[in-house]
């Protein structure tokens, strides 16, 4: 699934979209956790789901700085990212959840970067929104590395 968030052509409106994002990650987090046999993997995406409360808050209060409006909680399409890793659990295993959570981390990679190259960026975003790209890179490749893992040895 492509996001938009990120493409919004006011500045306030992407910061939104991605706030929602991150809270949709909080949720697919919660999931996975919830639906995973190892106690390694869990504290990883514990560790990731953290991040993403972070993201949120750094977020509202930038919104906040502005007088914008910020989200409650996850957008209604939430449904969809936490799809994936119940779909995942029901056909698969650990690995497969995993696979589900890199899919949802794409998302927000790609989110995050284009926010990141926002033509309107607020001068005091930029350094949250660099550290919250630098997250979502270094999720993916933790998830990546995770899958390599377990096909390599029993965790």
């Amino acid at each position: 699934m492509t996001t938009l968030a990120g493409t919004q052509k006011h500045f306030h409106k992407a910061l939104y979209a991605l706030c929602e994002l991150d809270y949709d990650a909080i949720e697919a987090y919660e999931a996975a956790i919830n639906r995973l046999e190892s106690h390694y993997f869990k504290e990883k995406l514990a560790a990731f789901k953290t991040d993403h409360q972070h993201h949120v808050e750094a977020i509202e209060q930038l919104l906040r700085k502005h007088h914008q409006d910020f989200p409650q909680g996850p957008c209604p399409k939430q449904i969809l990212t936490q799809g994936k890793v119940v779909l995942a659990n029901i056909i698969g295993d650990d690995k497969t959840i995993l696979k589900a959570m890199i899919s949802n981390e794409i998302d927000t990679n790609d989110a995050y970067s284009k926010i990141n190259s926002h033509e309107d960026i607020w001068a005091d975003a930029i350094n949250i929104l660099h550290k919250g790209l630098m997250d979502e890179k270094r999720h993916k490749s933790e998830l990546e590395n995770l899958i390599k893992t377990s096909q390599a040895q029993v965790i």
